[in-house]
């Protein structure tokens, strides 16, 4: 799998409010041939996202371990240190990213996918349990909610038999009641 050219999340720790449980996504980070560059999100809009708990205790984890590793090296982490980096506390390089990724799968003997894919299972995911269309376009970061339904469509059809199911006892229900 040869790696294509990244564009990942730039989350600084500043954009994450613990406390609210809510990530800002503000800006990425494009890997192009050339260099690195931080730039505004795809979509040209920022964002804020809700945090489960689970997410929310890890990232406390994860904030404390970071800030006694980059002590040790003689950095103080601020607001502007990114949330994952380099041991040096140097953000990562996308390929950096995809790469490990690679190998993490190797090891575990797992499907090769790309690690864009998780994006694709979150949002499939999604829709699939029912999360509105609108919500999952907002995680997404989608513009329009026209394109995660466009993008992710072959996820619905199952839920038309739900859709159809409970149209039909609502029907039931008023007619009872008409009935009497």
């Amino acid at each position: 799998m040869r790696p294509a050219p990244g564009r990942d999340s730039a989350l600084r720790w500043k954009n994450v409010d613990l406390a609210a449980a809510s990530v800002a996504i503000v800006e990425s980070t494009e890997q192009t041939a050339k260099a690195i560059r931080h730039k505004e999100p795809k979509s040209g809009r920022k964002r804020n996202l809700r945090l489960s708990e689970t997410v929310v205790d890890e990232l406390k984890a994860w904030h404390l371990k970071q800030a006694e590793e980059l002590l040790k090296v003689g950095k103080r982490p601020d607001g502007d240190t990114f949330v994952v980096t380099q041991a040096d506390g140097c953000p990562l390089q996308p390929r950096s990213i995809t790469h490990e990724w690679v190998r993490v799968l190797a090891i575990k003997k797992l499907p090769r996918i790309r690690f864009h894919d998780l994006r694709h299972a979150h949002a499939t995911h999604l829709l699939a349990s029912g999360i509105h269309p609108k919500i999952a376009s907002e995680r997404l970061g989608h513009s329009k909610v026209g394109i995660t339904l466009d993008l992710y469509s072959h996820v619905l059809p199952g839920m038309q038999d739900d859709a159809v199911a409970k149209l039909d006892a609502a029907f039931k229900a008023a007619m009872a009641g008409k009935i009497r």
